[in-house]
């Protein structure tokens, strides 16, 4: 493995930093606002699959409790 002076290592810094594409605000707008429909969407998914579930173990609950 080769040595880097600091100096070296400090302007290879600097070079790989300026290559840096910083979003515009519009881009950071729309990837916020589809992040927060994505998880709202999937919220409301997950909350309806944990309902049913939850719907049919009670059921089977019921359904074993009578059985007995």
């Amino acid at each position: 493995m080769a040595k880097t002076s600091p100096g070296e290592f400090v302007n290879q810094v600097k070079t790989e930093a300026s290559k840096i594409v910083w979003p515009s605000r519009r881009e950071t707008l729309m990837t916020a606002v589809m992040v927060v429909l994505m998880t709202s969407l999937l919220g409301i998914f997950f909350f309806g699959i944990d309902t049913f579930f939850g719907a049919v173990v009670r059921w089977l609950l019921s359904f074993a409790a009578g059985q007995a």
